[in-house]
């Protein structure tokens, strides 16, 4: 019966959906890892920590683990939720190492090359590990330091390179003039020379191939002639120089701000590239 236009009885009874006419429609939620659920039938409530195969498993506070089907009855902060399956991973973009190349695939190292790269110091060595490392790790290249480039003519006597043994050096402060250049250009034109690349970077230290700005600085500043250098910078920046120890950890807060290649010099990103290229050429392949 209808009064005033007001139907008591409401619409037809029989009609599609009157079953759930003002019932509240239970969400679906993804079982995503870590997700905190309580199962509504007895109270066990647990963090995800696998979905496979239609099931869901819960792992409680104290390590107690249970498996359960996907669907109803369980219950998110107290409220009915329909658990369904995790969303599909978006596809990643390729990983990029520290050097930029992209990453390969759960590349494993291979055998080291005959074929090595020469730089002077530790400090060398390990920049050149932390921002190159991985590739280095791929193409199976070993880098070793010779405390000087001073020594290099007695490495070449006592492990001479060759056709398949090629060395690639890293040299600081290759500038027209330097002591460096000099002895570059002498073992250049010794036996080995056909054998060998010789680059380097203009700066007196490798610190200066980290961007000032990386380590928090405006600049790498001068230091006076008869000053150590490493001790003079850190005395100019206000960081500890008492002894060997202090400039281990400068250099280990130099080494700590660099993040990728972004954080070096290309005066000294080029030059490693083409070692790399060097040393890991085919004997008879043209090297650039």
């Amino acid at each position: 019966m209808i009064h005033d236009g007001f139907d008591r009885y409401g619409g037809d009874v029989l009609a599609s959906g009157w079953r759930d006419a003002g019932r509240r429609a239970v969400p679906q939620v993804a079982a995503d890892i870590g997700t905190v659920i309580e199962v509504a039938g007895d109270g066990f409530c647990g963090a995800v920590t696998r979905v496979q195969s239609g099931t869901v498993e819960l792992e409680d506070r104290l390590g107690k683990r249970r498996l359960f089907p996907l669907g109803g009855g369980f219950l998110i902060d107290g409220e009915p939720v329909l658990l369904g399956p995790p969303a599909p991973a978006a596809a990643k973009a390729p990983a990029r190492t520290a050097s930029g190349s992209f990453a390969a695939p759960e590349a494993r190292a291979r055998v080291a090359r005959p074929s090595r790269i020469l730089v002077e110091g530790r400090h060398d060595a390990e920049l050149v590990e932390k921002v190159w490392g991985d590739d280095l790790r791929v193409e199976g290249v070993v880098v070793e330091y010779l405390q000087g480039v001073d020594l290099l003519g007695d490495l070449l006597q006592s492990e001479p390179p060759g056709p398949g043994r090629r060395y690639g050096v890293l040299v600081d402060h290759l500038v027209p003039g330097s002591k460096e250049s000099r002895i570059a250009q002498a073992v250049e034109r010794g036996p080995y020379g056909a054998h060998l690349r010789i680059v380097g970077h203009p700066h007196i230290d490798v610190w200066q191939c980290v961007r000032p700005e990386a380590v928090g600085i405006a600049a790498w500043p001068d230091v006076p002639r008869g000053i150590e250098w490493k001790v003079g910078v850190s005395r100019a920046l206000g960081w500890p120089a008492r002894d060997q120890a202090d400039i281990a950890r400068t250099w280990q807060r130099i080494l700590g701000s660099v993040r990728s290649y972004r954080d070096l010099d290309p005066a000294l990103l080029g030059r490693v590239e083409e070692l790399i290229d060097f040393v890991t050429a085919e004997p008879d392949a043209p090297t650039r």
